[in-house]
């Protein structure tokens, strides 16, 4: 029997932040994976160079059922925290889009400092573990049951993230081992994920596969303007990515694919300068060829613009800037870069992450409810809550 002051079950971005810091602690620590590579997430993390955080975090970017649960651990530990480590070892990084931090190299540059930090923290890791089973002993210790053998803890961290992307591994272990101590599971669900179209949609664009445009895309009261790609299946893109979180199945989205346009103007300005051009090529000079054709095609117009009124253009204009799609569902979690849902944050407190009815026992990063937008959001949330544990365990 193996004894720790910390056991952390889950070598992903949240758990190795919560390892070291409590490592510094001076704590004996050990981080349990059953994967044969540390952090996977992170390597594969924007396209390979790992979207690391943004410039722009805050509690905006985040949902769940309390979006201010995670007020506390953003502001004890900022993104500006994040990157003055990153670059204590001179890892460089550029800014994309919207405040999007990327490395210049790849990914493992992150992983590499992480279990360097580890190491020097002194805390431990042992990968391809399999968990077999955890409970609480009389003594208010958890006792673990591995493929490695058995350990004990006086503090146990549940890193385990939420069922996206299953084929890194990824499970709903953390939720099992919530609801085994009778915490309060909400119903996970894909977010950041492609959205996908009915039968009859996919056959009617499926020649819009590869297609993308800057657009604004709106479910009820949130809206984002990012990219958006038409694909075999239906729709992608960042923008797509963005409105998952919040889209609601059986509901349709609004698309605004000409934000800085005007339709209506521009084709009544056409028909004034070329009243002989045809519609299609017309709407060619506003969007893309084949997008322009589908729309054109949805509202039957055709021929010259002299032979269309000021009504036929203001229908096309409202196709184009307030395009109602109904999606059907998703891709789910095969595609999702995260999981909405999780542990119920009510059962948690905001300050350390541990449960306020299981004392030892602490949830961070993916597995708890908290979703954070595209861009390094998320990445974010899992440093800040690991950090905020790795204080307290």
């Amino acid at each position: 029997m193996q004894k720790r002051d910390v056991i952390v079950l889950g070598a992903g971005a949240a758990g190795l932040m919560c390892a070291i810091e409590a490592g510094k602690r001076g704590r004996s620590v050990l981080v349990l994976d059953h994967a044969a590579r540390p952090a996977e997430k992170i390597r594969i993390s924007g396209g390979g160079r790992c979207n690391f955080t943004n410039l722009h975090a805050s509690p905006a970017n985040y949902l769940g059922k309390n979006p201010r649960f995670c007020v506390s651990a953003l502001k004890r530990y900022t993104q500006h925290d994040f990157i003055k480590l990153v670059d204590s070892y001179r890892i460089p990084w550029h800014e994309k889009t919207l405040g999007q931090l990327f490395c210049d190299n790849r990914s493992q540059d992150i992983i590499d400092m992480l279990l360097t930090e580890l190491e020097k923290a002194r805390a431990k890791l042992s990968l391809e573990t399999k968990i077999i089973s955890v409970s609480k002993q009389a003594d208010g210790s958890f006792h673990l049951e591995t493929s490695k053998g058995a350990y004990t803890c006086q503090s146990l961290v549940i890193a385990t993230g939420g069922p996206s992307i299953p084929k890194m591994g990824a499970t709903g272990f953390g939720y099992e081992v919530a609801k085994q101590f009778g915490l309060p599971v909400l119903a996970p669900r894909a977010a950041l994920v492609p959205l996908t179209f009915s039968e009859q949609m996919k056959e009617k664009t499926k020649h819009l596969s590869g297609v993308s445009v800057d657009a604004v895309v709106t479910f009820g009261k949130t809206k984002f303007r990012e990219g958006l790609l038409f694909t075999h299946r239906g729709l992608s893109g960042p923008s797509i990515l963005q409105i998952s979180s919040y889209w609601n199945e059986g509901e349709p989205i609004r698309v605004n694919l000409l934000p800085d346009g005007d339709v209506f103007s521009a084709l009544k300005e056409a028909r004034g300068k070329s009243p002989k051009q045809d519609v299609r090529t017309a709407l060619t000079e506003l969007l893309p060829k084949r997008l322009a054709q589908f729309l054109s095609e949805e509202e039957k117009l055709g021929g010259r613009l002299a032979d269309h009124s000021d009504k036929a253009f203001r229908k096309i204009a409202a196709l184009v800037h307030e395009w109602n799609v109904k999606p059907v569902g998703t891709e789910g979690y095969r595609t999702a870069e995260v999981t909405i849902g999780g542990v119920d944050t009510d059962a948690l407190s905001s300050k350390t992450m541990e449960s306020k009815d299981v004392p030892g026992l602490y949830f961070i990063g993916e597995v708890v409810d908290v979703t954070g937008h595209l861009g390094g959001f998320n990445f974010q949330w899992a440093w800040a809550s690991g950090h905020a544990a790795g204080q307290f365990v």
